[in-house]
Protein backbone atom coordinates (compact mmCIF):
# COMPACT_ATOMS: atom_id res chain seq x y z
CA UNK A 1 0.00 0.00 0.00
CA UNK A 2 1.66 3.02 -1.16
CA UNK A 3 0.94 6.37 1.27
CA UNK A 4 0.77 9.11 -1.36
CA UNK A 5 0.93 13.13 -0.63
CA UNK A 6 0.28 14.53 -4.21
CA UNK A 7 1.80 17.96 -5.07
CA UNK A 8 0.86 19.29 -7.92
CA UNK A 9 -0.91 22.21 -9.93
CA UNK A 10 -3.90 21.01 -11.50
CA UNK A 11 -3.83 21.57 -15.05
CA UNK A 12 -4.52 18.81 -17.54
CA UNK A 13 -1.50 16.15 -16.85
CA UNK A 14 -1.92 16.37 -13.25
CA UNK A 15 -6.06 15.87 -13.70
CA UNK A 16 -4.92 12.45 -15.83
CA UNK A 17 -2.79 11.98 -12.76
CA UNK A 18 -5.84 12.68 -10.13
CA UNK A 19 -7.54 9.65 -12.54
CA UNK A 20 -5.26 7.53 -12.19
CA UNK A 21 -4.37 7.72 -8.43
CA UNK A 22 -8.07 7.34 -7.86
CA UNK A 23 -8.29 4.35 -9.95
CA UNK A 24 -5.47 2.80 -7.09
CA UNK A 25 -7.35 4.07 -4.25
CA UNK A 26 -10.52 2.37 -5.05
CA UNK A 27 -8.94 -0.95 -6.18
CA UNK A 28 -6.58 -0.54 -2.50
CA UNK A 29 -3.30 -0.42 -4.22
CA UNK A 30 -2.68 2.87 -2.60
CA UNK A 31 -4.02 5.66 -0.14
CA UNK A 32 -4.01 9.65 -1.40
CA UNK A 33 -2.97 10.96 2.39
CA UNK A 34 -3.32 14.44 0.89
CA UNK A 35 -3.15 16.83 -1.72
CA UNK A 36 -1.35 20.04 -2.21
CA UNK A 37 -1.57 22.59 -5.11
CA UNK A 38 1.45 24.93 -6.42
CA UNK A 39 1.25 27.79 -8.46
CA UNK A 40 2.79 26.21 -12.13
CA UNK A 41 -0.25 25.61 -14.35
CA UNK A 42 -2.79 27.57 -12.83
CA UNK A 43 -2.82 29.59 -9.45
CA UNK A 44 -3.41 26.76 -6.68
CA UNK A 45 -6.61 27.88 -5.75
CA UNK A 46 -8.03 27.37 -8.97
CA UNK A 47 -5.38 23.87 -8.68
CA UNK A 48 -7.15 23.03 -5.80
CA UNK A 49 -10.40 23.58 -7.00
CA UNK A 50 -9.95 21.76 -9.78
CA UNK A 51 -8.60 19.09 -7.29
CA UNK A 52 -11.38 18.45 -5.52
CA UNK A 53 -13.13 18.15 -8.71
CA UNK A 54 -11.75 15.22 -10.04
CA UNK A 55 -11.85 13.82 -6.82
CA UNK A 56 -15.63 14.40 -6.27
CA UNK A 57 -15.85 12.84 -10.03
CA UNK A 58 -14.19 9.37 -9.02
CA UNK A 59 -16.44 9.01 -5.67
CA UNK A 60 -12.57 9.15 -4.02
CA UNK A 61 -13.68 11.48 -0.48
CA UNK A 62 -12.08 12.68 2.39
CA UNK A 63 -8.99 13.08 0.81
CA UNK A 64 -7.36 17.26 2.32
CA UNK A 65 -6.41 19.45 -0.44
CA UNK A 66 -4.29 22.31 0.91
CA UNK A 67 -3.44 25.70 -0.98
CA UNK A 68 0.04 26.21 -1.34
CA UNK A 69 2.45 28.31 -2.56
CA UNK A 70 1.49 31.58 -4.85
CA UNK A 71 4.56 32.53 -6.10
CA UNK A 72 8.02 31.01 -6.53
CA UNK A 73 11.19 31.98 -4.28
CA UNK A 74 12.92 34.58 -5.92
CA UNK A 75 11.03 35.37 -9.35
CA UNK A 76 7.77 36.54 -10.62
CA UNK A 77 5.00 33.86 -11.43
CA UNK A 78 3.68 32.75 -14.62
CA UNK A 79 1.06 30.24 -15.61
CA UNK A 80 0.47 28.24 -18.62
CA UNK A 81 -2.96 28.78 -19.82
CA UNK A 82 -1.72 28.48 -23.72
CA UNK A 83 -1.64 24.61 -22.45
CA UNK A 84 -4.02 24.00 -19.96
CA UNK A 85 -6.84 26.87 -20.89
CA UNK A 86 -8.06 29.61 -18.51
CA UNK A 87 -9.44 27.24 -15.44
CA UNK A 88 -6.93 25.16 -16.14
CA UNK A 89 -8.96 22.45 -17.41
CA UNK A 90 -8.94 23.01 -20.90
CA UNK A 91 -11.92 25.92 -20.73
CA UNK A 92 -14.41 23.45 -19.58
CA UNK A 93 -15.32 25.58 -17.00
CA UNK A 94 -16.93 23.35 -15.00
CA UNK A 95 -19.35 23.62 -12.33
CA UNK A 96 -17.95 24.23 -8.49
CA UNK A 97 -16.66 21.68 -6.73
CA UNK A 98 -19.14 20.49 -3.21
CA UNK A 99 -16.00 20.63 -1.34
CA UNK A 100 -13.38 23.64 -0.21
CA UNK A 101 -9.65 23.28 0.51
CA UNK A 102 -8.63 22.73 3.96
CA UNK A 103 -7.31 25.88 5.89
CA UNK A 104 -3.60 24.22 6.73
CA UNK A 105 -1.10 25.35 3.79
CA UNK A 106 0.51 22.73 1.88
CA UNK A 107 4.06 22.94 3.07
CA UNK A 108 2.75 22.41 6.59
CA UNK A 109 0.86 19.58 5.86
CA UNK A 110 3.35 17.56 4.16
CA UNK A 111 5.40 18.24 7.39
CA UNK A 112 2.34 17.10 9.52
CA UNK A 113 1.61 13.64 7.24
CA UNK A 114 5.59 13.10 7.15
CA UNK A 115 5.82 13.64 11.07
CA UNK A 116 2.47 11.73 11.56
CA UNK A 117 3.83 8.55 9.18
CA UNK A 118 7.57 8.81 9.07
CA UNK A 119 8.88 6.67 6.59
CA UNK A 120 5.47 5.80 4.79
CA UNK A 121 4.83 8.85 2.77
CA UNK A 122 5.88 9.09 -1.05
CA UNK A 123 5.80 12.54 -2.24
CA UNK A 124 4.68 12.80 -5.91
CA UNK A 125 5.67 16.32 -7.30
CA UNK A 126 4.46 17.24 -10.73
CA UNK A 127 4.13 20.77 -10.10
CA UNK A 128 6.95 23.61 -9.68
CA UNK A 129 8.58 22.72 -6.18
CA UNK A 130 7.97 25.53 -4.03
CA UNK A 131 5.93 23.79 -1.28
CA UNK A 132 8.65 21.04 -1.35
CA UNK A 133 11.07 24.05 -1.09
CA UNK A 134 9.23 25.16 1.81
CA UNK A 135 8.40 22.28 3.42
CA UNK A 136 12.22 21.73 3.89
CA UNK A 137 12.94 25.50 5.84
CA UNK A 138 10.11 24.87 7.87
CA UNK A 139 11.76 21.29 9.12
CA UNK A 140 14.84 20.48 8.97
CA UNK A 141 14.17 16.53 10.08
CA UNK A 142 11.78 16.10 6.67
CA UNK A 143 14.19 14.71 4.27
CA UNK A 144 14.83 11.52 7.14
CA UNK A 145 11.03 11.23 7.86
CA UNK A 146 9.80 10.56 4.00
CA UNK A 147 9.90 7.26 2.17
CA UNK A 148 10.54 8.38 -1.30
CA UNK A 149 10.50 12.10 -3.53
CA UNK A 150 9.30 11.46 -7.11
CA UNK A 151 9.29 14.61 -9.07
CA UNK A 152 8.27 15.10 -12.77
CA UNK A 153 10.62 17.30 -13.92
CA UNK A 154 13.92 18.46 -15.47
CA UNK A 155 15.47 17.68 -19.11
CA UNK A 156 18.85 16.42 -19.75
CA UNK A 157 19.29 14.86 -23.28
CA UNK A 158 16.11 16.29 -24.13
CA UNK A 159 15.09 19.99 -25.11
CA UNK A 160 13.16 21.96 -22.84
CA UNK A 161 9.97 23.15 -23.08
CA UNK A 162 10.21 26.49 -21.78
CA UNK A 163 13.59 27.62 -23.34
CA UNK A 164 15.99 25.56 -25.16
CA UNK A 165 17.20 23.55 -21.93
CA UNK A 166 14.70 24.55 -18.85
CA UNK A 167 11.70 21.83 -18.51
CA UNK A 168 8.34 23.99 -16.77
CA UNK A 169 8.42 22.75 -13.42
CA UNK A 170 11.78 23.70 -12.90
CA UNK A 171 11.36 27.34 -15.00
CA UNK A 172 8.51 28.34 -12.46
CA UNK A 173 11.02 28.19 -9.28
CA UNK A 174 14.94 27.31 -9.63
CA UNK A 175 15.90 27.88 -6.35
CA UNK A 176 13.13 25.50 -4.69
CA UNK A 177 14.18 22.54 -7.36
CA UNK A 178 17.63 23.14 -6.47
CA UNK A 179 17.15 22.67 -2.47
CA UNK A 180 14.97 19.91 -3.00
CA UNK A 181 17.50 18.29 -5.20
CA UNK A 182 20.26 19.06 -2.44
CA UNK A 183 18.22 17.49 0.06
CA UNK A 184 19.78 14.53 0.89
CA UNK A 185 16.02 12.38 1.30
CA UNK A 186 15.56 9.11 -1.71
CA UNK A 187 14.74 11.45 -5.06
CA UNK A 188 13.28 9.58 -8.19
CA UNK A 189 13.59 12.50 -10.98
CA UNK A 190 11.13 12.14 -14.20
CA UNK A 191 12.54 14.35 -16.75
CA UNK A 192 11.15 15.35 -20.42
CA UNK A 193 13.75 12.54 -21.60
CA UNK A 194 11.29 9.96 -20.08
CA UNK A 195 7.71 11.83 -20.35
CA UNK A 196 8.18 12.68 -23.55
CA UNK A 197 8.61 9.16 -25.83
CA UNK A 198 5.35 7.97 -23.92
CA UNK A 199 3.21 10.35 -26.08
CA UNK A 200 -0.53 9.33 -26.67
CA UNK A 201 -1.62 9.77 -30.24
CA UNK A 202 -5.48 9.75 -32.02
CA UNK A 203 -6.02 6.14 -31.73
CA UNK A 204 -5.48 6.20 -27.73
CA UNK A 205 -7.36 8.91 -27.61
CA UNK A 206 -10.42 7.52 -29.81
CA UNK A 207 -10.28 4.38 -27.73
CA UNK A 208 -10.72 7.02 -24.58
CA UNK A 209 -13.61 8.92 -26.27
CA UNK A 210 -15.37 5.75 -27.11
CA UNK A 211 -16.60 5.10 -23.41
CA UNK A 212 -19.38 7.28 -22.21
CA UNK A 213 -18.65 6.92 -18.39
CA UNK A 214 -18.20 10.01 -16.38
CA UNK A 215 -14.49 10.07 -16.00
CA UNK A 216 -13.82 9.34 -19.75
CA UNK A 217 -15.94 12.15 -20.98
CA UNK A 218 -14.15 14.10 -18.52
CA UNK A 219 -10.56 12.91 -19.70
CA UNK A 220 -11.52 13.24 -23.06
CA UNK A 221 -12.97 16.39 -23.03
CA UNK A 222 -9.60 18.43 -20.80
CA UNK A 223 -7.64 16.18 -23.68
CA UNK A 224 -9.54 17.45 -26.44
CA UNK A 225 -7.20 21.23 -25.40
CA UNK A 226 -3.71 19.83 -24.24
CA UNK A 227 -3.60 17.76 -27.95
CA UNK A 228 -4.54 21.22 -29.79
CA UNK A 229 -1.67 22.87 -28.07
CA UNK A 230 0.40 19.46 -28.95
CA UNK A 231 -0.32 18.79 -32.09
CA UNK A 232 2.31 22.02 -33.53
CA UNK A 233 4.94 19.92 -31.11
CA UNK A 234 4.41 16.44 -31.97
CA UNK A 235 4.04 16.83 -35.84
CA UNK A 236 0.88 14.91 -35.31
CA UNK A 237 -2.57 15.27 -32.69
CA UNK A 238 -1.49 14.24 -29.54
CA UNK A 239 -0.41 14.65 -26.46
CA UNK A 240 2.31 13.84 -23.38
CA UNK A 241 0.74 13.23 -19.98
CA UNK A 242 4.03 13.90 -18.20
CA UNK A 243 2.90 13.59 -14.50
CA UNK A 244 1.00 10.47 -14.93
CA UNK A 245 4.78 8.84 -15.68
CA UNK A 246 5.69 9.95 -12.71
CA UNK A 247 2.75 8.67 -10.37
CA UNK A 248 3.26 5.12 -12.19
CA UNK A 249 6.84 4.70 -11.52
CA UNK A 250 5.82 6.10 -7.61
CA UNK A 251 3.31 2.63 -7.41
CA UNK A 252 5.91 0.15 -10.27
CA UNK A 253 9.40 1.38 -10.27
CA UNK A 254 10.33 -1.51 -12.59
CA UNK A 255 8.14 0.03 -15.07
CA UNK A 256 11.28 2.51 -15.73
CA UNK A 257 14.72 2.33 -16.74
CA UNK A 258 17.43 4.63 -14.49
CA UNK A 259 20.47 6.31 -13.82
CA UNK A 260 22.26 7.88 -10.52
CA UNK A 261 23.52 11.23 -10.72
CA UNK A 262 23.90 13.95 -8.79
CA UNK A 263 21.44 16.62 -10.16
CA UNK A 264 21.78 20.71 -9.69
CA UNK A 265 20.01 23.46 -11.09
CA UNK A 266 21.68 26.29 -12.93
CA UNK A 267 20.84 29.34 -10.99
CA UNK A 268 22.75 32.19 -12.56
CA UNK A 269 23.22 31.85 -16.38
CA UNK A 270 22.11 33.91 -18.86
CA UNK A 271 20.88 31.82 -21.30
CA UNK A 272 21.05 28.68 -19.09
CA UNK A 273 19.43 29.62 -15.88
CA UNK A 274 16.56 27.00 -14.74
CA UNK A 275 18.51 24.24 -16.56
CA UNK A 276 18.70 20.79 -15.00
CA UNK A 277 22.62 19.85 -14.76
CA UNK A 278 24.22 16.30 -14.30
CA UNK A 279 27.97 14.86 -14.72
CA UNK A 280 27.50 12.34 -17.06
CA UNK A 281 31.16 11.25 -17.41
CA UNK A 282 32.63 8.14 -16.39
CA UNK A 283 35.50 9.70 -14.23
CA UNK A 284 35.23 9.44 -10.45
CA UNK A 285 32.32 12.05 -9.12
CA UNK A 286 33.52 14.66 -7.99
CA UNK A 287 29.99 16.03 -6.78
CA UNK A 288 29.25 15.64 -2.86
CA UNK A 289 25.43 16.14 -3.45
CA UNK A 290 23.68 12.68 -2.86
CA UNK A 291 22.77 11.03 -6.13
CA UNK A 292 19.60 10.53 -7.30
CA UNK A 293 17.68 8.65 -9.55
CA UNK A 294 16.69 9.89 -13.25
CA UNK A 295 14.31 8.14 -15.36
CA UNK A 296 15.96 7.60 -18.69
CA UNK A 297 13.04 5.52 -20.09
CA UNK A 298 9.76 3.35 -19.72
CA UNK A 299 7.64 0.96 -20.79
CA UNK A 300 5.75 3.14 -23.22
CA UNK A 301 2.91 0.48 -24.12
CA UNK A 302 2.46 -0.84 -20.73
CA UNK A 303 2.27 2.81 -19.54
CA UNK A 304 -0.11 4.06 -21.99
CA UNK A 305 -2.30 0.55 -21.63
CA UNK A 306 -2.15 0.96 -17.65
CA UNK A 307 -3.15 4.68 -17.76
CA UNK A 308 -6.38 4.11 -20.07
CA UNK A 309 -7.78 0.63 -18.40
CA UNK A 310 -7.28 3.13 -14.98
CA UNK A 311 -9.18 5.49 -16.46
CA UNK A 312 -11.85 3.13 -18.16
CA UNK A 313 -12.37 1.72 -14.66
CA UNK A 314 -13.48 4.45 -12.85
Amino acid sequence: MHKILFDCDTGIDDAMTLLYLAALVREGDAELAGVGTVHGNIDPMTGALNTLRVLELTGVRDVPVAVGAARPMAQAVHYALDWHGTDGLGDTHLPEPAGRPVAETAPAQLVRLAREHPGELTVLATGPLTNLGAALLLDAELPSLVREVVVMGGAFGHPGNITTHAEANIWHDPEAADLVFAAGWPVVLVPLDATHPTAVHEDWLIRLSEHDSDAARFASGILQFYADAYTATLGRRGAVIHDALAAMLAVDPDLGEYVERAVRVELRGELTRDTTIWDARSLPAEDHRSPIKVAVGSDVAAFQERLLRAVLSL
